[in-house]
C-alpha cells in the first residue's frame, strides 16, 4: 500500500464489537482479571492500551520500523532515548539542534555523568574525527530546528555503527511522509507528534519507532518505569490527525516552496533557509534522502531583533506560537522560542541570530500567506 492508504487503513481495528468505522477510545486505566491465573493484556493503561497500540502500529507501519513507543511529549521521547545511556557515556550531537535537545544533553545528562560533544551540522567527517571509545550515540536532526540544516544521515549511521554507537534522528520537520532514516540505516527515529503528525496544533506527544528489537524492549521497558505515556484520548486525536497526513504534507510543502522564492527575492530580507531552494546548501543532499522539503522555512530580516519584532506584529495570517505543523501558520522567533534557555553566544554559534524567524506554512491559500507576509515586510 502507498502512504495515504496505509495512514487510513493501517491496523484496522478489530476488537470492538460494533466494527465502528473510526476506533474507539478506551478510555480506562486498569483492566479486569478473570482470574489471579488469568493475567490481561495489557493489564494497566501505563503499560498499554488498545487506542495507543493502533496508533504505534500505524506510526511504525508508516515510518517502515517495526515497533513504535508514544510517549507524553517530544521531549519525554528524547529523555527515554538517553535512558539508553550510563554514567560515563559519550554523546555527539549537532549544534543546530532544538534548544530543548541541547538543554537536556548538557543541564540534565552531564548531571549524571554523560558528556555531549556538539558539532557543526554538514560537516560529516567531524562526526567521524569526534568519536571517543565511550561514545554510545550519535543524535541528529535533518532538517534541523530552526535553521533547516541537513546531514547525511546514511553516512553518520555508518560511522557511528562501526564504532558501536546508536544513532538516532529527529524527523520532526521531515514526517514520516517525505523521509524515512530507518532506511538510510538510522537505529531510532523520533517525532514531536505534536506537530505534523497531529497536525491540529491540539494535542502535546511524542514518538520513537525502531527495528532493533534489543533497542525496544530498553525503551519500552522504561517507558513503564518512568510512566511518560500518552493518553488514550490524545492518542484517539493523533490517529484521527494522521489520517490526512499525506494530503497536508503536500499541501505544506507545495505552499512553502512558494513563500521561499518569494522571501528569497525580497528585498528586505537577508537571507532564507528552506531546503527546496536550489541555493541551500544542503539542497542536492535533501533530494537524496528526502522525498520533499516539508513546510518549514527561516529567514532573516535585515537588521536586528527590533526589525525582527515588529515584523512579528504586523502578521495577520501569521500567528505568534511556538509550535508548528499544524494547519494554521505560525511565526516563531527562535531566540525568545525554542532557543530561549541558551544564552545570546550559545544561540549564535548554531546560527540563530537576532534577525531569524521561523515559518510553520499552514494549510491557507498561499496568495493569502504571501500578501501577509508582503505587506508585513513593508
Amino acid at each position: 500500500m502507498n502512504f495515504d492508504t496505509k495512514a487510513i487503513h493501517t491496523g484496522r481495528f478489530k476488537q470492538d464489537p460494533k466494527s465502528a468505522v473510526s476506533p474507539p477510545i478506551y478510555q480506562t486505566a486498569t483492566y479486569g482479571w478473570e482470574s489471579l491465573q488469568e493475567e490481561p493484556v495489557p493489564m494497566y493503561t501505563r503499560y498499554g492500551n488498545p487506542t495507543r497500540d493502533l496508533l504505534e502500529k500505524t506510526l511504525a507501519d508508516l515510518e517502515r520500523g517495526s515497533d513504535c513507543l508514544c510517549l507524553s511529549s517530544g521531549m519525554a521521547a528524547v529523555a527515554s532515548v538517553c535512558s539508553l545511556l550510563k554514567a560515563g557515556d559519550h554523546v555527539i550531537a549537532p549544534m543546530d539542534a532544538y534548544g530543548g535537545t541541547f538543554a537536556y544533553l548538557t543541564r540534565e545528562l552531564e548531571q549524571f555523568g554523560v558528556e555531549a560533544t556538539f558539532l557543526d551540522h554538514s560537516d560529516v567527517e567531524s562526526y567521524r574525527a569526534a568519536f571517543r571509545p565511550n561514545t554510545r550515540l550519535v543524535w541528529l536532526e535533518s532538517p534541523s530546528n530552526p535553521t533547516l540544516k541537513i546531514i547525511d544521515l546514511a553516512a553518520c549511521a555508518e560511522i557511528a555503527h562501526r564504532a558501536g554507537a546508536y544513532v538516532g534522528v529527529d524527523n520532526t520537520f521531515a514526517s514520516p511522509y517525505f523521509q524515512n532514516p530507518l532506511d538510510l540505516g538510522v537505529d531510532i527515529v523520533m517525532h514531536s507528534a505534536t506537530k505534523y503528525i497531529n497536525g491540529h496544533s491540539d494535542v502535546v506527544m511524542g514518538a520513537l519507532i525502531w527495528r532493533n528489537a534489543e533497542i525496544g524492549g530498553r525503551l519500552r521497558a522504561y517507558s513503564k518505569r518512568a510512566g511518560n505515556i500518552p493518553s488514550p484520548f490524545d492518542c484517539w486525536l493523533v490517529l484521527r490527525g494522521l489520517k490526512t497526513l499525506g494530503v497536508r504534507m503536500r499541501q505544506h510543502e507545495k505552499s512553502a516552496m512558494r513563500i521561499a522564492e518569494f522571501l528569497a527575492s525580497h528585498p528586505r530580507v537577508a537571507a532564507v533557509h528552506y531546503p527546496g531552494l536550489p541555493t541551500h546548501p544542503g539542497h542536492e543532499l535533501a533530494k537524496r534522502q528526502m522525498r520533499g522539503f516539508s513546510g518549514m522555512v527561516a529567514f532573516e530580516v535585515e537588521g536586528a531583533r527590533a526589525e525582527a519584532e515588529s515584523f512579528t506584529t504586523k502578521t495577520r495570517l501569521f500567528r505568534i506560537a511556538a509550535s508548528l505543523g499544524g494547519v494554521e501558520s505560525l511565526i516563531g522567533y527562535p531566540p525568545v522560542m525554542s532557543h530561549a534557555m541558551l544564552g545570546e553566544e550559545e544561540r549564535l554559534a548554531r546560527g540563530v541570530t537576532p534577525g531569524l524567524l521561523r515559518l510553520s506554512v499552514g494549510l491557507e491559500d498561499t496568495d493569502d500567506l504571501i500578501e501577509d507576509l508582503n505587506q508585513a515586510l513593508g
